[in-house]
């Protein structure tokens, strides 16, 4: 566990966060996109990671004085941050599932789609890309892959995004996908990786994730934007 142990309110928040949430997305079943409830799941997960004594330990609520058992705030939690941070979507009664890309919505995709000042209008069609460094590259499995969108030529948006950067190598692009409405699928793209946990928040810039170009390929067909 990279979280040290306390029986505080902080530390079960960060723990639902940072451990049990990303180890409940990585699950096969979760990844199948079948329904699944997802108390089960926490408790797998935390049983995995806290001893008893540990998830039975109480803190004091700050505004009450009432003593909470650890095991139960991080069950709150998890649902919680699930749902407010999209990566999980709720169908009631304890049930959850993985996201498709019919969950995500359209308008605010695209409300929050325009890149740079590069687009007057998500609808305009364009390039979504990926690319990544030598040193990045794994033959196998996956690997940091940035994406993003152009409606200009995809070899100079990516030239132009690395110039003045720390990186010694040059970028190689891994794909290029002609689409309608560009705005709209990067960022729906976007969203569908980090519901499946797969964005890297602490690196350098942004629109990194930890992935492969057979999924990236995959979302975007699947929003229907895709130009064969």
């Amino acid at each position: 566990m990279s979280i040290p142990f306390e029986a505080t309110n902080s530390f079960c928040y960060r723990f639902s966060r940072y451990e049990v949430l990303p180890r409940i997305i990585a699950l096969p079943e979760v990844q199948g996109s079948e329904r699944f409830r997802l108390v089960e799941l926490v408790k797998r997960a935390v049983d995995e990671i806290l001893t008893p004594a540990q998830q039975s330990a109480t803190y004091l609520r700050a505004k009450t004085g009432e003593p909470l058992a650890v095991i139960k705030t991080i069950k709150w939690y998890v649902p919680f941050l699930a749902k407010k941070t999209e990566q999980l979507i709720p169908l009631g009664d304890g049930f959850y599932r993985i996201p498709v890309a019919a969950d995500i919505d359209e308008a605010a995709a695209e409300d929050s789609a325009l890149d740079d000042g590069e687009l007057e209008a998500s609808e305009s069609d364009g390039y979504v890309y990926a690319f990544s460094f030598p040193a990045l590259i794994a033959q196998q499995g996956a690997f940091p892959i940035k994406i993003g969108m152009t409606v200009n030529d995809v070899q100079q948006r990516v030239a132009s995004q690395c110039k003045g950067s720390a990186a010694f190598d040059n970028p190689t692009i891994l794909g290029q996908w002609k689409v309608i409405r560009v705005g709209y699928v990067e960022s729906a793209v976007h969203k569908m990786l980090a519901a499946r946990g797969k964005w890297r928040e602490n690196v350098p810039g942004t629109e990194w994730f930890n992935t492969t170009v057979d999924e990236i390929k995959s979302i975007i067909e699947s929003t229907e934007a895709f130009r064969p």
